[in-house]
């Protein structure tokens, strides 16, 4: 390279040689030929960089090629001919033949190309200021196809580019292929991952009828977007509302989501009385307005207790009782607060209102240079109990009370042996009870005081084969880890026990696996009675090298509880208490996985009741993977009936079958099949199919479904999707774990 103070002595000798001077540069200036048979040179009189068959220049950030350039150093002129490619900043501008000024940075061409990801234009007479950043194009066409024949595209008379920003289109048409099907006066369209657009999902459900869901996604700010849904059902009438999202920093991120309806026939699947003004309101946020303090907060509200399951499955079926909570948590090194509040909003969902609850947690600690470990729990609260309100006769009624309850253990971690690790505990819990009130208020003012020991001890053992291998198994060495453990929980009587005595705010819930047995882990203040329980626990690990990493081949943990003193059916009933009876032994757990490919997984989560000799429940999931053209998912879930009216009862079992396949037929097409079979009815409950057809461009879907249950007509849904792959509207993935997407709820 060549720069101005010895330009004029080299040129010269350069001249004498060849006529012709390679690679020459000036300060902020730069050509050089791009293979042998290019050449470039410098004019010192006229101040010309002349080049040819393929030629690279630079010049104030603009960087380009082309097969001839002529660059006026004077004036900043560029004019470049054949295949020109100009690159500023993250733009790209292509062309045959070229005019840039460095200086003005003005642009001419009479047919360009310009591209930055996703969004590419091309057309005739551009012209502009790369300065004030605004293009004019003529007869121009804008597509998220990068090839030279788009199958969609818009095309316009006239359009204004704001690199970067947003193209403007007037006299718009949108051409699928050669076929021009929709005329757009005005046309926008930002450019870039956060752009505008929008998108529509028709289609028909028997209990809509056909209908056609629209949305329009904007990007107002970097502080502020949203989503503004417009949707008509034939059956049930017109629905909307916006979705917004909020980012303020530090300050805070969350959203706003409303939904009107005005339904036409609220009780089409409903036999309750449902009124026709049907609404839904979501408010989440959440910041950290400090160090180490959080706030959390979820506002939902629903005008009845079907219009989410209706209109929003997806939502439904994350949480079909949503609650409605604010909650600030301050975090030190070895404590921490949390102030709850959490009211009833939808008085058709049973609550405990919390007004306020107040927590306090010493994590645990070494108390100085003794062997022994603090940790306690406080909290303080005015709750009330608030059943269903319904049309029916009250499923309960309401009582309210005040509590403080405290709880204090003291541990001491040992290591025997190097290898035996042992850790006795003692703990004690005071609870003040205020005297209930309310219509269904039973208890008194009482104070409960509840002691607990226990002891967990537990070790690891592994043995290595290093040389194992096997290729039908993807075996590349082995190594076995055993995780054998017992915890002993002993809690005498209290003071005070039962519903009768004690207010029922934070009971045992029902739940398909054990609970844990000591505290405070276990968290179900008001049920707390005696027990006498030791835990037995045995973990299996196999692993193995798969890629250079270490994988689980087989993980498999079996645990079941001993009850030394079980609790009987007499004393449940005696004192009123939220508990199941216990028999000696638990039901025998058994969580199970194991991968003997990479790509074949298999998960089995059981419990299997030793009196009489029979498995209670049974989650098993078998997932193929074996590459990206196909996939298959089985899974069986089995219950059985409980047919016991304790208030954990799980009540009435299941039997379902489900499957879900995908199968990637060639590069454009695919399809997707769900199905669930419940065993009990004999019912296919439901089947879903989806087809998808890659448009470069685009991804649509033809969505299928049929759901059919005992009692209930049947119900049938259709819907096709459009999918934008420059901005799409589901994540990877999305529409297999949430099929309901692809249907517009």
């Amino acid at each position: 390279m060549i720069r101005w103070p010895t330009i004029l002595t080299l040129a010269l000798c350069f001249v004498a040689a060849r006529g012709a001077v390679q690679a020459q540069q000036l300060p902020g200036w730069e050509m050089d030929a791009l293979n042998d048979q290019g050449w470039a040179e410098y004019d010192e009189q006229t101040h010309l960089f002349k080049g040819t068959n393929g030629v690279f220049f630079r010049a104030a950030g603009a960087v380009g090629t082309a097969d001839q350039v002529a660059i006026n150093v004077e004036t900043g002129d560029v004019i470049a001919d054949g295949m020109v490619r100009i690159q500023r900043d993250d733009q790209m501008w292509a062309s045959e033949h070229l005019r840039y000024n460095i200086n003005t940075r003005q642009m001419e061409a009479q047919q360009f190309r310009t591209g930055k990801p996703p969004i590419f234009a091309t057309g005739q007479g551009l012209h502009g200021e790369v300065t004030n950043r605004v293009f004019l194009a003529t007869n121009a066409f804008v597509t998220v196809d990068d090839i030279d024949n788009p199958a969609v595209r818009i095309r316009a008379q006239h359009m204004r580019i704001l690199p970067g920003q947003k193209i403007e289109a007037s006299h718009a048409t949108l051409w699928i292929g050669d076929v021009p099907v929709f005329y757009f006066p005005y046309y926008t369209r930002n450019l870039g991952r956060r752009a505008n657009n929008f998108n529509f999902i028709p289609g028909y459900r028997t209990s809509y009828g056909p209908f056609i869901l629209g949305s329009y996604v904007f990007f107002l700010n970097e502080q502020l977007d949203g989503i503004i849904h417009t949707d008509y059902r034939e059956k049930r009438g017109f629905g909307g509302g916006p979705d917004l999202n909020y980012h303020f920093g530090q300050w805070g991120q969350g959203s706003l989501k409303y939904y009107y309806l005005y339904d036409q026939d609220p009780n089409a699947t409903i036999t309750n009385s449902i009124p026709n003004n049907r609404q839904r309101v979501n408010f989440t946020y959440q910041a950290t307005p400090a160090t180490n303090l959080t706030v959390k907060s979820i506002v939902r509200w629903q005008s009845d207790p079907y219009v989410v399951k209706e209109f929003f499955e997806g939502e439904y079926r994350r949480d079909p009782q949503p609650n409605t909570y604010v909650d600030v948590n301050k975090y030190w090194q070895n404590f921490s607060v949390d102030l709850n509040v959490q009211p009833r909003l939808n008085d058709f969902l049973e609550t405990i209102e919390q007004l306020p609850d107040v927590r306090l947690s010493a994590f645990r600690q070494q108390l100085g240079p003794t062997p022994f470990y603090y940790e306690s729990e406080s909290s303080a609260g005015y709750y009330r109990h608030l059943f269903p309100v319904t049309n029916g006769p009250p499923i309960g009624t309401n009582y309210e009370a005040s509590r403080f309850d405290t709880y204090h253990q003291v541990l001491m971690p040992e290591t025997f042996f190097g290898w035996l690790n042992v850790i006795p505990h003692v703990g004690g819990r005071f609870t003040y009870y205020s005297a209930a009130s309310g219509p269904g208020a039973t208890t008194d003012e009482v104070n409960r005081g509840v002691l607990d020991a226990g002891a967990q001890v537990n070790f690891k053992a592994s043995r290595l084969w290093p040389g194992a291998e096997n290729k039908l198994l993807d075996v590349d060495g082995l190594r076995h880890i055993v995780e054998p453990r017992v915890e002993y929980m002993y809690v005498p009587t209290p003071n005070a026990v039962g519903t009768n005595v004690i207010p029922q705010f934070t009971y045992q819930l029902p739940s398909l696996r054990l609970l844990p047995i000591d505290y405070p882990d276990y968290n179900s203040i008001d049920s707390i009675t005696s027990q006498n329980v030791v835990r037995f626990g045995l973990r299996n690990k196999l692993q193995t090298k798969r890629d250079g990493q270490v994988a689980n081949l087989l993980n498999w943990d079996v645990y079941t509880d001993w009850n030394l003193r079980p609790l009987s059916n007499k004393a449940v009933a005696q004192d009123g208490l939220s508990l199941p009876p216990q028999t000696t032994f638990s039901d025998v757990f058994s969580d199970f996985t194991i991968k003997p490919r990479s790509w074949l997984t298999l998960e089995s989560l059981t419990s299997y009741n030793l009196d009489p000799r029979q498995f209670f429940s049974s989650l098993t999931t078998v997932t193929f993977e074996p590459n990206q053209v196909w996939s298959w998912s089985l899974g069986q879930y089995y219950i059985a009936n409980d047919p016991s009216t304790s208030p954990t009862s799980l009540g009435p079992g299941n039997n379902l079958f489900a499957s879900t396949f995908y199968y990637r037929l060639n590069e454009n097409w695919g399809l997707r099949a769900a199905h669930r079979y419940n065993f009990n009815d004999r019912i296919m409950e439901e089947q879903d199919y989806a087809i998808y057809r890659d448009l470069r461009s685009w991804t649509a879907a033809i969505t299928l479904r049929l759901r059919k249950s005992e009692g209930s007509p049947n119900d049938f849904t259709a819907a096709l999707t459009f999918s934008l792959k420059a901005f799409p509207r589901f994540g990877l993935g999305t529409d297999a774990l949430r099929p309901a997407w692809l249907l517009g709820s």
